[in-house]
Parts: structure tokens; sequence; C-alpha cells
């Protein structure tokens, strides 16, 4: 199996996302099995995860058939780039107009 699967995976992300050249992809041995750890621009992590994680989860799978079909157990990690999560917007509670339902009689 050598590095197939890290070649496999390589392949996948870099057709993926939109900066090719930014992905990484370090291979990591141990008595545990295989990790490969994922590193990305940040503007392309949501493309690598997709939607409700669909895409990563579709990757997770595969990286398992590889190494089921050469008796290992493979694990996928991505590492959270800088900038990658953004901010939620978050409403204060204190800011909120009530006014309109204040003279309800509930």
């Amino acid at each position: 199996m050598a590095e197939q699967d890290q070649e496999f995976i390589t392949f996948v992300i870099k057709a993926i996302v939109n900066n090719p050249d930014k992905v990484k992809i370090t291979r990591t041995v141990d008595e545990r099995g295989v990790l490969m750890t994922l590193d990305v621009d940040p503007g392309d992590i949501g493309y690598v995860i997709g939607r409700r994680g669909n895409t990563v989860r579709a990757i997770r799978t595969l990286l398992k058939v590889v190494g089921a079909k050469n008796n290992a157990l493979v694990n996928f990690k991505i590492n959270e780039p800088e900038g990658g999560r953004r901010e939620r917007p978050t409403t204060n509670i204190a800011e909120v107009d009530t006014s309109a339902i204040d003279d309800l009689k509930i």
C-alpha cells in the first residue's frame, strides 16, 4: 500500500478545491493504522467538507475501502486552517425590538 492511499486522496482533493497547489497531505503510520492529515487553503475547506459533511464522509468511505483492500485502517483528519471558520452572527437579546408584542395579553 505504501503511499498509494496518499496519492489517491491527493488526486481526489486536488480535483475538488480551487487551489490545488496549497493541498498538503501528511501520512503517518502507528499501531492504530494510517492517519491522513489534510491542510488546504482556508477558502477551500468548504469544498472538502461539503454540505452537511457529505463530501468528507464520502472521502472517508473511499479511504476505508482503499485501506481494507490492503488490510489497513485508514483515518482522515482535516486541520482547520487559519481563518477557516467564519464567525456566525449573534443577536444580542437586548437589541431585539419586542414593542409589537409587548401589549399582548396571553
